[in-house]
């Protein structure tokens, strides 16, 4: 069973979801009102805050979420969403578009372990790790 990153924004999930759609060409965006939910309570009826929203990226799931309305919740800190590119080119695109408007923390680069690798917080306040799949390392000889 997979591990799935679950991110709650402060009344920006909706806005943060379309533009990772945008960003990684995701499929399947889907977003609930808090609205929208069975057996709302009545002062959440009126609220555009989002329930529950999903975006399928590359292979995965990025599940994410609104605090509930009257919920003022904590800025997202001391974690990261890791997502790895099929290539150097798809990697530096993804990279680069979230690093506009948002923080480079560790410039797109070279490592030892991949041809790329950065890190940056977006312009809603989310960690990114963008890297290109490592290639197979070579076995060490005896």
């Amino acid at each position: 069973m997979p591990t799935t990153p679950y991110i709650h924004f402060q009344g920006q999930c909706a806005a943060a979801l379309a533009y990772y759609a945008e960003v990684f060409h995701g499929t399947n965006l889907q977003t609930m009102r808090y609205r929208d939910g069975p057996d709302a309570p009545a002062d959440w009826h009126a609220s555009e805050l989002v329930m529950h929203g999903q975006v399928t990226i590359f292979c995965d799931t990025l599940m994410a979420s609104d605090f509930p309305p009257g919920v003022q919740g904590g800025a997202q800190s001391g974690f990261s969403v890791m997502q790895t590119a099929p290539d150097i080119t798809e990697a530096r695109r993804v990279f680069d578009a979230l690093a506009n408007g948002g923080e480079i923390i560790q410039p797109f680069g070279p490592t030892f372990f991949t041809t790329g690798f950065g890190m940056v917080q977006d312009r809603f306040g989310t960690h990114w790790i963008i890297s290109v799949q490592p290639e197979q390392m070579p076995t060490a000889q005896p």
